[in-house]
């Protein structure tokens, strides 16, 4: 198992690093553990995991790391007039776009590391978000996510306003062709944190 940090592991198939092997441009792992709750069915209720690397070989400046939120912290969006002019930067190697045919999805699985800007829409609906997920918009104007982003960052806000404070992390997408809304995972919750922080020095 590892982790890599190219952002275009598709242009070193067989080229410039390693992908999908052990090299330079990737962090081996020992294990990884998901939410002690979280089920396959419904998955997006404890959508969270950590990886455990082999070593701490991975040295980045202090101001580079995405930060936990604070306990509760997207509850104060749910109270904010105009929740579009809250965004989020959702970072992924997902598909551009949803294709009806495996050969359109093959040949447009890139392997390359994208970014988003997506607009909340929705934040703790009965019945839709619940108090575990945020809506955020999915267009040609803000981006989104699709198949394969699952489990990337969404940190909070964007461009200047962007911080390193990892709001949620991509979950689910409300219909097949990635379009209109994507959801998000909530890791402000006390549960989630203290997952997190149990693996944590």
């Amino acid at each position: 198992m590892r982790v890599f940090t190219e952002s275009d592991v598709q242009a070193g198939i067989g080229k410039t690093n390693n992908y999908p092997f052990a090299g330079p441009n990737a962090v081996e792992a020992l294990a990884w553990h998901s939410h002690p709750l979280y089920e396959t069915a419904p998955f997006f209720v404890h959508d969270v995991g950590v990886v455990i690397l082999k070593s701490p070989g991975v040295v980045l400046s202090s101001n580079r790391y995405g930060r936990l939120p604070s306990v509760d912290q997207l509850d104060d969006l749910r109270t904010q007039r105009g929740l579009k002019d809250t965004t989020f930067t959702a970072v992924g190697y997902g598909l551009q776009e949803s294709f009806p045919d495996p050969a359109s999805f093959l040949a447009n699985n890139s392997r390359t590391r994208y970014v988003a800007t997506p607009q909340l829409l929705q934040i703790n609906s009965p019945g839709s978000t619940g108090d575990f997920s945020l809506l955020l918009s999915n267009n040609h104007k803000t981006g989104g996510t699709c198949f394969g982003d699952s489990g990337g960052p969404n940190f909070l806000g964007s461009g200047p306003t962007e911080t390193k404070i990892v709001a949620g992390v991509t979950s689910f997408s409300v219909n097949g062709n990635c379009a209109g809304t994507g959801g998000v995972f909530r890791t402000d919750r006390k549960d989630i944190l203290d997952f997190v922080k149990s693996y944590l020095p």
